[in-house]
């Protein structure tokens, strides 16, 4: 068998490590010191340097003016983002157009798609629900346009087929807490449930009406919000009732947050390997002190693990390949590695650095800190490994 990545993949990845080489990681305040977020907006600068590059339209058909690659690349180029604390919605903005493309309807597709692929917009989504720990399609509810409000509009309104069979839309009411940047997002992918119980995707105009958001700041400095939707309406093209599609694109966010915390682990493993190679303690670099190496080997097998574990979760969502579980079950595996290894590597490479890596002037804090928001991002292991249980008792193996 080959798993080695295509010429296609290996040319992102090249582009990527162009577009990121001029990437400093503290280009913004500390976030140890500042006392909000480190910046009100993006790093517009490689936003724009990654949209005349065509990576943000990497997964995009070429119909959209894409490169018509699969989420395996868009997982490549994440993990290079990471080693350098790219502070833009690279996996929010791509991972919303590609579930667009993959379910949507053809006329949302061409009015979003080749802009978001331009960079002239920006796509988040929210995927924590209320409190990050119960299921985000739960946190808002999707009603056809009049039903229960009294107007009688509700007349003919069919659930199934996407809303009123007058064309009037839904309405959307429920809070979706930590949306990344959603404060200079343009459309926002809210999941949400119909009466019936149902998953849907809405995308919602930030500016909409009975749309508000209110500041939030994640572990690692950059700007949340929680965002309410009190009675907004949203026509019937922009909200997505094709079944599996919030299944999907959860699992494709999962696997790009994977990507994002192996490519940190990778670097901050680096980082560690280059400092104990030149601390010398008794006359000999610690890096030859058989406590400091074992423990930077452990952290290397870590990272092999959640390498190993990401790309099979990205090739299951990438093709149609069956297996012995569904593909969230590769999913939570590949999040089960990627929580815990990108958390005991930030933890041993502090150990390693000493009193060095508690330095603000130095990176690696930026890097710890980082880690952790990746570690609890859309669940920690422990919720994946509950996820997991329950998938081996519905599919017993063996």
């Amino acid at each position: 068998m080959d798993f080695t990545f295509t010429e296609e993949q290996q040319a992102a990845v090249e582009a990527a490590r162009a577009v990121f080489s001029d990437v400093a990681p503290d280009r913004t305040p500390s976030p140890a010191l500042a006392p909000g977020a480190v910046a009100e907006d993006i790093d517009r600068q490689l936003w724009h340097e990654l949209a005349r590059t065509d990576l943000l339209g990497l997964t995009l058909s070429p119909e959209h003016g894409g490169a018509g690659l699969d989420p395996i690349a868009l997982c490549l180029v994440l993990r290079e983002s990471a080693k350098v604390l790219a502070r833009v919605p690279l996996l929010e903005s791509c991972a919303v157009a590609t579930a667009v493309e993959r379910y949507g309807e053809r006329t949302l597709a061409a009015e979003l798609l080749p802009r978001a692929g331009r960079g002239e917009l920006i796509l988040t989504v929210g995927a924590n629900g209320r409190s990050g720990h119960d299921p985000a399609e739960l946190a808002v509810s999707a009603r056809p346009y009049g039903e229960g409000d009294g107007s009688g509009a509700s007349d003919g309104a069919d659930e199934e087929t996407g809303g009123p069979s007058g064309g009037s839309g839904w309405v959307l009411d429920g809070v979706q807490s930590a949306v990344p940047w959603a404060q200079v997002a343009d459309w926002i992918a809210v999941p949400a449930h119909t009466a019936g119980g149902r998953p849907v995707l809405a995308l919602v105009p930030r500016t909409r009406d009975g749309v508000t958001l209110a500041d939030q700041v994640s572990t690692s400095g950059e700007r949340l919000a929680e965002v309410r939707l009190e009675a907004v309406r949203v026509e019937p093209r922009e909200l997505i009732d094709a079944a599996g599609c919030w299944d999907w694109l959860r699992s494709l966010l999962t696997t790009g947050t994977c990507a994002l915390a192996l490519g940190l682990g990778e670097r901050v493993l680096a980082m560690t390997a280059e400092y104990t190679g030149r601390r010398e303690q008794f006359g000999f670099p610690v890096a030859t002190f058989q406590a400091v190496a074992v423990q930077a080997a452990d952290r290397y097998i870590d990272l092999r693990a959640m390498e190993a574990t990401l790309w099979q979760a990205a090739w299951r969502i990438s093709t149609t390949a069956g297996g012995p579980l569904p593909v969230a079950g590769d999913v939570a595996v590949a999040k089960i590695w990627a929580s815990d290894g990108v958390r005991r590597v930030v933890q041993t490479a502090q150990h390693l650095h000493g009193g060095f890596g508690a330095d603000t002037d130095y990176p690696l804090h930026r890097y710890h800190a980082w880690a952790k928001q990746i570690e609890l991002s859309l669940g920690p292991a422990a919720a994946h490994e509950e996820a997991l249980g329950d998938l081996l008792a519905a599919h017993p193996l063996g």
